[in-house]
């Protein structure tokens, strides 16, 4: 068998997620139903703006009550909210 069939295509990784997120000045208190405690960061990505399908996101790294670490980022272009792995 070839290496070619046994690897198969190529996946993307790390893909984001839709999620709920409810927010206050525009910097998110909750995901998907879970209270955020804290903020550790937030940072701007604007990318791609040279072609036809810009991106542009404002993320943060987040901490909820439980403990666990999110990153949470809202598309600036059609405003929907997203989770991608920490």
């Amino acid at each position: 068998m070839s290496a070619a069939r046994t690897l198969g295509h190529p996946r993307a990784l790390n893909l984001p997620r839709a999620a709920r997120v409810r927010a206050e000045s525009g910097t998110p208190y909750s995901v998907n139903g879970e209270r955020i405690d804290s903020v550790r960061e937030s940072w701007l990505v604007e990318d791609r703006w040279w072609t036809g399908c810009p991106l542009r996101r404002r993320y943060w790294e987040v901490v909820s009550v439980r403990g666990r670490n999110l990153v949470v980022f809202r598309d600036l272009c059609t405003g929907g909210w997203f989770t991608q792995a920490a």
